[in-house]
């Protein structure tokens, strides 16, 4: 079985519809999807209806949390997503990214950088308006090459010139929320280095006893040496090792299963999941 646990559509910050991102993937072989957007659920049913024969679709989201002044990804996987708690959490991040992304553009603007709401508010379209739509921005302005080449501390990265704080949950908090809807919590890419300061350790064992499930380990921010770190990290803490490929369609250079889960990994979400079931494809339709 081939497993990827993380992925973007156009209900965040991805480029493929949640309909094209579903038969994308099984057009890459993939056997299990996760549908992870941040902060939102609301490109399940689209994802689901188009769902091709043969691949299925684990329902999820990235969560913005931030711990100690940093900030970090959590994947919940398989939650109710109807959970009062946890959706009004959710409302609380998304809401607050529209003033968020405003200011920034005012920054970068400041900074001499003609970019615009309405440029920014186009490439977000019905998304869930964030970072790298900004950094599309100033891709399609000439200010950097990629993407990623905005996410330094001369643009966007955290603490950057043009970066500008919005909501986001505490991971105790985001955890404990989770759980209560039935999910399963993985830390995303939690040696991203480059993104900016990471969590450190002590930490992630405060994470793991408040019952963080897992962390991922096989990311694209993340080199060998780092994989190998973290697996013997989940190993002391016992905590689930997972690997995705984290796609976002055209915005970043990663394919769908570059990196995937272990299925006894898989299996083991899945069992500890109460709130939702993993959905097999049913043929699918055309949207």
């Amino acid at each position: 079985m081939r497993i990827d646990l993380h992925t973007h559509s156009t209900a965040s910050d991805g480029t493929d519809s949640p309909a094209e991102l579903v038969r994308n993937a099984a057009a890459q072989g993939l056997d299990v999807v996760a549908l992870t957007d941040h902060d939102t659920t609301r490109g399940h049913v689209e994802a689901i209806a188009a769902l091709p024969e043969g691949l299925t679709l684990v329902t999820g989201a990235e969560l913005s949390c931030r711990l100690d002044g940093v900030s970090m990804h959590m994947l919940a996987y398989l939650f109710d997503p109807e959970n009062a708690e946890l959706l009004a959490e959710r409302e609380l991040v998304r809401d607050d990214r529209v003033p968020r992304a405003k200011g920034m553009v005012a920054k970068l603007n400041d900074l001499g950088v003609p970019v615009t709401w309405e440029q920014v508010a186009r490439i977000a379209g019905d998304g869930s308006v964030g970072r790298p739509h900004i950094a599309s921005a100033l891709v399609e302005l000439g200010v950097v090459d990629t993407v990623s080449d905005a996410f330094t501390e001369h643009w966007l990265a955290d603490g950057a010139r043009a970066y500008m704080p919005k909501h986001e949950t505490d991971p105790f908090e985001a955890i404990r929320l989770v759980k209560a809807a039935g999910g399963v919590t993985v830390f995303a890419h939690p040696g991203a280095a480059k993104r900016g300061r990471t969590i450190p350790e002590p930490s992630i064992a405060k994470l793991a006893e408040a019952g963080l499930d897992g962390i991922e380990v096989d990311h694209m921010d993340h080199d060998a040496e780092t994989r190998d770190h973290l697996r013997g990290l989940a190993a002391d803490l016992g905590l689930l090792t997972t690997g995705s490929s984290d796609y976002h369609g055209s915005r970043k250079t990663c394919v769908l299963g570059e990196y995937t889960t272990d299925p006894e990994i898989y299996g083991e979400i899945t069992r500890r999941a109460t709130g939702a079931f993993p959905v097999p494809g049913a043929g699918g339709r055309r949207a």
